[in-house]
């Protein structure tokens, strides 16, 4: 079987129609003895376990490990690079057979990507990209930045003055950031007054955007590379005494949903995601790769696309 290129032949995939089961970091026992070219135990590493986000993601990977009968085990990188280092060689002390790596430092987690490639196991990035890994599977974050930035610029009239919180050096957010200067850049009368770059939570980006808001009062929109950055930005405009500010994230998260559902939020609009497929599809790359089968792409990018007050109200969300 090999995997499919489009988010709507990726939902066909047999892994993703298993039943999901909650977020954990205990291992699942499995039945022994299997053949080197068979997937019996699965690591995932992920930036923040605490982030629902990487929560669902980690759903999908943990019922997709399940069906193969594979042990497995995911791990919090804790917004550290030094941590996923540590993590990725106690996996290979551990001697896994596959590793799905969702990395804190694209560039800079590839030293010890290609340590566990040496050391036999097969590497699959998931969500953002990890340089040296055999294949990589992540939302289409171009389209989610330059759809988010659309939103935001439609929204407050072609014209003003915005603000945009970044995030950390990862593929994915680097994407977005490309995506919204593309929106950026067909509309000239939006001008970008300040960008600083956070963690992509909602403390850092609360303490970023206040101290941007009192700088530049005149803002009328602000882009926040993720939603928990959105959500910290959009707290920051409430203390602020701000009311009329149009703010976008990416993710199509459960609290992002939560706060466009009411009329008065200046949340406006997100970019959703999938993160659970974007897991288990994660996890049929790396059941393919070593199996020996060549994919059709080692790269695959899942379609985004918009949720805001207009249609929040059918959006399905994440599991």
């Amino acid at each position: 079987m090999k995997i499919l290129k489009t988010f709507a032949m990726t939902g066909t995939l047999a892994i993703a129609a298993f039943s999901l089961t909650g977020c954990t970091n205990e291992i699942v026992t499995s039945d022994s003895g299997a053949s080197s070219t068979e997937v019996t135990s699965v690591g995932l590493m992920v930036q923040d376990l605490g982030n629902p986000f990487f929560a669902s993601m980690n759903n999908g990977v943990k019922a997709a490990a399940e069906a193969l009968g594979a042990t497995y085990t995911a791990q919090d990188g804790r917004q550290d690079l030094a941590v996923q280092n540590d993590q990725i060689d106690a996996f290979i002390q551990q001697g896994i057979d596959v590793l799905l790596i969702n990395a804190v430092d694209s560039e800079g987690i590839g030293p010890a990507v290609q340590r566990a490639k040496d050391a036999g196991i097969t590497v699959v990035a998931v969500d953002v990209g990890a340089k040296n890994a055999d294949a990589t599977v992540t939302t289409d974050n171009l389209e989610a930045g330059r759809l988010s930035c659309e939103s935001l610029i439609e929204q407050i009239g072609g014209a003003g003055e915005i603000l945009i919180v970044d995030g950390t050096p990862t593929t994915s957010i680097q994407d977005r950031m490309a995506g919204c200067e593309e929106a950026l850049a067909a509309h000239p009368d939006v001008t970008v007054v300040g960008t600083q770059n956070g963690d992509n939570g909602r403390e850092r980006a609360l303490t970023l955007t206040t101290d941007m808001l009192t700088a530049h009062p005149d803002v009328v929109g602000i882009f926040g590379v993720n939603d928990p950055t959105a959500l910290g930005a959009t707290l920051a405009a409430q203390q602020a005494g701000k009311s009329d500010i149009v703010i976008t994230g990416v993710d199509g998260s459960p609290e992002a949903v939560k706060e466009m559902s009411s009329a008065s939020s200046m949340f406006k609009a997100t970019s959703a995601q999938d993160p659970n497929l974007l897991g288990a599809t994660a996890l049929e790359m790396a059941v393919q790769l070593r199996a020996g089968e060549t994919l059709d792409s080692d790269t695959i990018l899942v379609p985004s696309s918009i949720v805001n007050s207009e249609n929040v109200a059918t959006y399905e969300g994440w599991v």
